[in-house]
């Protein structure tokens, strides 16, 4: 019964883990879209805070999908599983500087939601490691969604 319940553990968290993954890579292509897009007074601190984002994400995309991989599970990929997993609402240009920073926190704050939950499983099945990379994936959109926020206190 106690292999049984790890086993369950583990699956719930590498599904999670793939949501976290999915939420990711759709943040990741919506900071782009918006990188690519923004402009007006604030473009050079945007236009640089954006990239500085969407490279961060692509990074750790690759270590969240490794650590499914380490789980003994499969990443999922292909853009139409992304989006579909993500569920994020998507945008199209043109949009005002502060609509992009607006839209990003919501998909920030998705993202968030979504790794405390992997964070909560990964502590339930006592995967420390996953639990430490959800952990820090938080950290790092904690403060993106300030930093965002900030501009728009401006």
């Amino acid at each position: 019964m106690l292999m049984k319940n790890k086993k369950h553990d583990t699956t719930a968290l590498t599904d999670s883990l793939n949501q976290v993954l999915a939420d990711s890579y759709a943040l990741m292509a919506l900071t782009h879209l918006a990188h690519w897009n923004v402009e007006g007074p604030g473009f050079f601190a945007l236009h640089t805070a954006f990239q500085t984002q969407y490279e961060e994400l692509f990074t750790a995309i690759d270590e969240i999908a490794e650590r499914i991989r380490a789980l003994n599970a499969y990443a999922i990929g292909g853009l139409s599983t992304f989006a579909q997993a993500a569920r994020m609402k998507e945008f199209a240009a043109p949009l005002s500087q502060e609509d992009y920073v607006k839209r990003l926190i919501e998909a920030n704050e998705k993202l968030l939601a979504d790794a405390a939950r992997a964070r909560d499983l990964a502590g339930q099945a006592n995967d420390q490691e996953s639990q430490d990379l959800m952990i820090q994936r938080i950290t790092l959109h904690q403060k993106t969604v300030w930093m965002l926020k900030s501009f728009l206190k401006g």
